[in-house]
């Protein structure tokens, strides 16, 4: 069974970086909340993009909730949810400690 849509791995030999690296190797951002939410997801959408999705930023609510849209393979896919927990959320909320959590809008 083919492997689609899955998370580059820390070691793959892809060119982008995977959404776990992130955290290693990006400097803290700055700014506004909203900005530096921005920034994150702007770091993260090439390997999201790799796989033949993207992410879209909406808003971050007063209690914290960054609000995303999921486009392109990201509709619909299983991996979706382990994407956006694993890999938006924990970003976000180790990169912007304001963030509670990130939810998908339709």
């Amino acid at each position: 069974m083919a492997n689609e849509h899955s998370l580059p791995q820390a070691n793959s030999p892809a060119s982008q970086p995977s959404l776990d690296a992130l955290s290693h190797q990006a400097p803290a951002p700055s700014g506004s909340v909203e900005e530096r939410v921005q920034q994150v997801i702007e770091q993260l959408r090439p390997s999201i993009q790799a796989d033949g999705g993207d992410v879209e930023f909406l808003e971050v609510t007063e209690d914290g909730i960054v609000r995303i849209r999921l486009h392109g393979a990201c509709v619909g896919c299983p991996s979706s949810s382990l994407t956006l927990q694993v890999g938006l959320e924990r970003n976000l909320r180790e990169h912007v400690p304001e963030v509670e959590a990130v939810e998908a809008l339709e």
